[in-house]
């Protein structure tokens, strides 16, 4: 076997010289001892089995070596050498076959530990949370971004529609990004890329529905001017972005077009699977493409980041064409509309719903503004074929026979504004939900949402409709590996470090396990968390810094910044309420005057506010009594003293900081 590697001739010999060179910590300088020893195991021959016949080759190592031509050998007879010769010879070709395979496992050898260069690996969303994922790869002189995303703020932060990860490090590093890197179209993947844009520009690289989404999105933020940023990029060809050589290679999710990234840096190859499953079967009959991935595995992989979402779950993840049948069977049984609401992003889970509308004869009205963008960009760039006869507006749906409806609509997440919930609490102006309604909810609540998705639930089954959530269990699947499948990753790349991503600490920790019981040893694993800067090299991983991370609010309402001061007020009115005091003061009386006014909000009820303020009032009325007279001078000094008189008073009453809003007029 003919070798056309560069580096094939500075290689170890054999599995046992192997797994000290590269399974050793690398915590370490590189002139050190240990350093030298492994370039100097580095520069041994390889051994090869093949057409080659000398030294090297693995079945001559042994007394009476056996002769191989083209791979294969024949055996002396048995009356020559007797039967424990012939043995002798099949253990040897077990040997050697057993040396190969272990050999192909650890394809570590390729990669060049004389290299100095490093790479830079800094997540600022995505790790110790689901969503917001945010990541930024750096040499010495360059840097890319991979995707933009955002996440769902927490129920105590009032009025806050989306968080976006904090670019405080991108405005540092600005100089130096090469261009933005985007793996899928998922809003926790691209939601925050128009924020980003509204600050800082660079090449924006992604597949045709990435960018057709974020495009959409630049034209709501006003920044159409932005998309001569756009660079749309070819599968399996990699493309030159500062210091990295980027490819996308085509895996499968929960969306259209979705990609891995294998990066060609100097340090060595590093593979992203971003967020994936391994559908045989997807509906576009374009599977996941394990060649390439293994092409780069067997061309020896550095390092591996791949998505943690899934690793508590065993076994494999149903394919999308398993949800076909449910749907089915639920429109063949359904007597009036059909309402079927999912992620707006699912187009090939929409598509299916629509698909077998047609087959029951249905009419589709797409309802909710997200989903109809996206649907028309899939009709759009030819992902999906539907005639448009085929669909109505939502002012037309009454004008047909409830049989003949199929809605499909925005809203699985519970989220107040979108068209479901508006349906459930008789607020659309064109749907109201009947006893005879069929709702199919085909989606999984993202943790945090199940409350809201609770209450939207009960108010469709409070107006009589029929529910299909959870009672059934191929309504939906999901997008993400289960460890089988995440196995066979880690199979395919055979990394020599690895970094689980995407997924709250349990997820990656999870995700860890698999790996080691998939051959890569726990010292090459590093547990990542949202701010931690990682450098890898072939010789080593660590983490060198931590760089601040964090969130800023959205109001997505009207697409702008809420200051995290404001975040915090509401956070406290809502927790302690707020008492609001108009103080009347007579300077030279020193005396509290009878047209004070006290007020408070969530802070005790109404029958007892009256006797509350009572306190309150004789409490101030004793500080002025009391307080020197050089405080009445400065109107500002005394509304802060007071402010601090109210909110000792209120923590001794009742072990709380209510907000206090003081105001005084001194006469």
């Amino acid at each position: 076997m003919e070798n056309n590697n560069n580096n094939t001739n500075q290689t170890g010999t054999g599995v046992e010289g192997q797994k000290k060179r590269f399974f050793k910590p690398r915590f370490r300088k590189e002139n050190n001892k240990e350093t030298q020893q492994d370039q100097q195991h580095q520069s041994r021959p390889r051994r090869w089995v093949g057409k080659n016949k000398n030294a090297n080759n693995p079945m001559t190592q042994n007394d009476n070596p056996i002769e191989f031509k083209n791979g294969v050998t024949n055996v002396q007879s048995v009356n020559e050498r007797g039967n424990l010769g012939f043995h002798k010879d099949l253990k040897k070709g077990v040997e050697a076959n057993n040396r190969i395979q272990k050999n192909s496992l650890n394809p570590h050898y390729k990669l060049n530990l004389n290299t100095k260069a490093k790479v830079r690996i800094t997540p600022l969303g995505g790790l110790g949370e689901i969503g917001g994922n945010m990541m930024v790869m750096e040499t010495e002189n360059s840097a890319i971004v991979i995707d933009v995303g955002m996440s769902f703020p927490e129920e105590n932060m009032h009025g806050v529609d989306i968080l976006i990860p904090d670019f405080s490090y991108l405005f540092a590093i600005k100089d130096k990004i090469a261009g933005v890197v985007i793996t899928h179209a998922h809003e926790d993947h691209i939601g925050a890329v128009p924020y980003l844009y509204k600050q800082l520009q660079f090449p924006l690289y992604g597949t045709p529905l990435a960018l057709g989404m974020i495009g959409n999105k630049f034209d709501e933020h006003g920044l159409k001017k932005y998309r001569s940023f756009f660079k749309i990029v070819q599968k399996r060809y990699p493309i030159r972005i500062g210091d990295f050589e980027v490819e996308w290679i085509h895996i499968t999710h929960s969306i259209i077009d979705a990609s891995a990234l294998a990066i060609r840096t100097e340090a060595g190859i590093i593979l992203h699977t971003g967020d994936f499953k391994i559908d045989h079967t997807p509906i576009d009959n374009l599977p996941t493409d394990l060649h390439r991935l293994a092409h780069y595995g067997e061309e020896g992989v550095m390092l591996l980041l791949s998505d943690s979402t899934n690793s508590h779950k065993t076994g494999v993840t149903a394919s999308e064409a398993s949800v076909g049948p449910t749907f089915d069977a639920l429109f063949k049984g359904a007597e009036g509309r059909v309402i079927m609401s999912t992620f707006s992003s699912n187009i090939h889970r929409v598509y299916q719903a629509i698909t077998y509308g047609i087959k029951y004869n249905r009419k589709v009205a797409v309802i909710g503004r997200s989903m109809e963008k996206n649907l028309d960009i899939a009709r759009e760039l030819g992902y999906i074929e539907l005639p448009q006869n085929l669909f109505i507006e939502a002012h037309e749906v009454s004008k047909y026979p409830d049989e003949e409806i199929l809605i499909v609509t925005t809203g699985s997440q519970g989220e107040t504004m979108s068209a479901l919930y508006r349906m459930a609490t008789d607020e659309h102006r064109h749907i109201k939900i009947k006893p005879t309604d069929m709702i199919i909810i085909s989606a999984k609540a993202i943790p945090g949402n199940e409350g809201s998705v609770s209450n939207v639930l009960n108010f469709l089954m409070k107006a009589g409709a029929r529910v299909a959530y959870q009672d059934f269990s191929e309504i939906h699947v999901s997008g993400h590996a289960a460890q089988e499948e995440q196995k066979l990753m880690l199979r395919l790349i055979k990394p020599k470090f690895f970094l689980p991503i995407h997924g709250e600490y349990n997820h990656v920790s999870k995700h860890r396990d698999t790996a080691i019981k998939c051959g890569v040893p726990e010292k090459n694993i590093y547990l990542m968390e949202d701010g931690d800067q990682v450098e890898v090299n072939p010789g080593y991983i660590r983490k060198v810094r931590t760089i601040k991370s964090g969130k800023t609010y959205i109001d997505n309402q009207m697409n702008r910044q809420i200051d995290n001061n404001v975040v915090l007020d509401r956070q406290d009115l809502a927790d302690c309420g707020v008492a609001i005091i108009t103080t009347f003061v007579s300077a030279q009386e020193q005396k509290l005057l009878k047209n004070t006014k006290i007020s408070t909000l969530g802070i005790v009820g109404p029958m007892e506010e009256k006797e509350f303020i009572k306190e309150i009032e004789n409490t101030l009325d004793l500080y002025i009594k009391a307080a020197k007279k050089e405080m009445f001078t400065n109107q500002r000094t005394l509304e802060n003293e007071i402010r601090n008189v109210v909110r000792k008073f209120l923590f001794k009453k009742l072990k709380k900081y209510p907000a206090v809003i003081s105001n005084v007029f001194i006469s």
